[in-house]
């Protein structure tokens, strides 16, 4: 994700990166090359009485303005809700240590309880990415637990099971009266219902056929905008066409970012940074020292 300082107007209309321009450059030099060939061609189709006016792309302009806004809100709500899910799992987790560490237990049982919290976090990021957890777990995960849940193909839930046999374990040793235990448990739950949201928004795209709708009416009027422009602009059409054509592409190239929050583009969640201050948090919390290195943007103001 990329993460910027407030930047002067100017300044902000030569950004680069984070911008999806790299993304449709190539369509917008399609269309550029098209609008040539519509200026070329001009007095040929004019001579066959041929003439395609801006009428019609006026209304399916607006039409399409409509849609684009619609696809945009439903992928943007998409990317606050798996926000959101991650801001809930920071505070889930964190009542859960407190709770933890309101009891008399040994340090080393509380330090277990607090590496599978950790874990929890990173198993859940390379879940929803797709990538391989277990540089990060064998780092993080208490030694009983690791085997167990290293062999599972579904890290994040295995350490959910973890996390109440800790706690029913401290039940069994009376360190939890009922009241407790039933708090802690309910937080438990609430870490299982985030799992869920998550994998529901990173398995549950928007359905396929809306989204192809909206793409084969962007492009067919991305194509054929030249033609109807260039009576009356001449000369100036490849710079008018690319222009709308921009505006356009590029909504509908941000929806396709936004849908999928939990990826590696520059407008997906920071999940690393988020895990990492999950760690920082809870380590904090159990008075763990040394603390690791809080993420910061790089040069170029990016934090994955």
């Amino acid at each position: 994700m990329i993460v910027r300082p407030p930047q002067h107007w100017f300044r902000r209309l030569f950004d680069w990166r984070g911008s999806v321009l790299p993304n449709i450059l190539f369509r917008l030099s399609l269309n550029f090359m098209m609008a040539v060939a519509a200026v070329i061609s001009f007095p040929w189709y004019e001579r066959l009485s041929l003439r395609l006016t801006t009428a019609p792309f006026s209304l399916l302009g607006v039409a399409i303005a409509i849609f684009l806004g619609f696809r945009n809100n439903a992928s943007y709500a998409r990317f606050v809700e798996a926000r959101q899910l991650w801001g809930n799992l920071l505070i889930t987790e964190r009542s859960l240590l407190r709770q933890a560490k309101s009891l008399a237990l040994a340090p080393a049982a509380r330090q277990s309880f607090t590496a599978l919290l950790v874990a929890f976090a990173w198993a859940l990021k390379h879940q929803l990415r797709q990538t391989a957890p277990r540089e990060y777990l064998e780092r993080h995960l208490p030694a009983r637990d690791r085997a167990e849940i290293l062999a599972s193909p579904l890290a994040a839930n295995r350490i959910l099971l973890a996390l109440g046999r800790w706690l029913g374990e401290q039940r069994q040793q009376g360190a939890l009266s009922d009241m407790l235990y039933t708090g802690m448990d309910r937080n438990l739950d609430e870490l299982s219902h985030i799992l869920g949201g998550c994998e529901r928004i990173a398995t549950t795209p928007i359905p396929f056929a809306y989204s192809l709708i909206l793409h084969r009416t962007v492009y067919l009027f991305c194509t054929l905008l030249p033609f109807a422009l260039v009576e009356d602009l001449r000369y100036m059409t490849p710079l008018v066409s690319v222009f709308i054509s921009y505006t356009f592409l590029s909504l509908e190239s941000l929806a396709e970012e936004l849908e999928d929050p939990f990826g590696t583009a520059a407008n997906d969640l920071p999940l690393d940074a988020l895990c990492n201050t999950i760690e920082i948090n809870l380590k904090e919390m159990d008075d763990q020292s040394p603390l690791p290195e809080k993420h910061q943007p790089d040069a170029h103001f990016n934090l994955t």
